[in-house]
């Protein structure tokens, strides 16, 4: 199988709806609402801009633009959540270009990347296992992250209303200090990997290699054969070791907020 790769600029939409699909399914927001084929991701526990955004799916369902964008912001204000729009390749341009005329604007973009799972040179065995301790996983996912244990409640949720098969994989140190951290969520023939993150303090010592190898060890066994993931396009370090692992673009998303 070859990698699943975008072949223009604007992606390989089929490929782009497919990897949407896969990524709603992984990272699950607690109300979904459609308006034609715009989905609408609301959660109201969670501040995840993926969880709480706007996204397009087809690049002709441009109708109504100024009314549907006041439908969504009231939906997103009763939530006390700022109106998000996410772009993709399936966007209708005409509507990125109501957003620019209307004063919107981009603030942050994120790559999506694809691996060929047969082809990557992994260890024969895993060495981090799965854990099943969830409430565990959330605490050093929240530590490395530097978020607000707070919000425990709220990424519980999210864990739990994940429907596919997941791996959630740590690593600690004999103190039981949080090191690396990441999930794998396979999905038939694809594996997404989300949340990964390394202690500041122990980055480009091998415990991202680690992790990363484990994980998709992981989802290769249980039966993926193309991994993916997302990464913020100024995370060079992060890229640096996919890259390594021979992850390549696929398409790329942008967010946009009003003035």
């Amino acid at each position: 199988m070859q990698t699943m790769q975008a072949t223009s600029p604007g992606g390989n939409l089929p490929l782009v709806r497919r990897l949407e699909a896969v990524g709603f399914r992984a990272w699950p927001a607690a109300t979904v609402i459609y308006d034609g084929s715009w989905q609408i991701r609301l959660s109201g526990g969670h501040p995840s801009k993926r969880l709480n955004c706007v996204v397009p799916l087809d690049p002709s369902d441009h109708r109504d633009l100024a009314l549907r964008l006041e439908k969504a912001r009231k939906r997103f204000h009763s939530y006390g959540r700022p109106l998000t729009l996410r772009e993709t390749p399936l966007a209708p341009p005409q509507l990125i270009d109501h957003l620019s005329q209307q004063g919107w604007s981009r603030f942050e973009t994120v790559k999506v990347l694809t691996a060929n799972l047969a082809q990557l040179e992994l260890p024969e065995t895993l060495d981090r296992l799965p854990s099943h301790d969830i409430g565990r996983f959330i605490d050093v996912s929240l530590s490395l992250a530097g978020e607000d244990p707070g919000l425990k409640p709220a990424l519980a949720e999210v864990l739990t209303a994940i429907k596919p098969p997941t791996g959630l994989f740590m690593i600690e140190n004999a103190e039981g200090a949080p090191l690396a951290v990441a999930l794998c969520v396979q999905d038939n023939d694809l594996a997404g990997v989300l949340g990964f993150s390394v202690s500041a303090g122990q980055r480009r010592q091998g415990l991202g290699t680690e992790i990363l190898s484990s994980a998709l060890r992981w989802a290769r066994i249980s039966g993926a054969r193309t991994a993916w993931l997302q990464v913020v396009t100024d995370n060079e370090p992060a890229l640096a070791l996919y890259r390594k692992f021979g992850f390549q673009d696929a398409y790329e998303y942008h967010y946009w907020r009003e003035a």
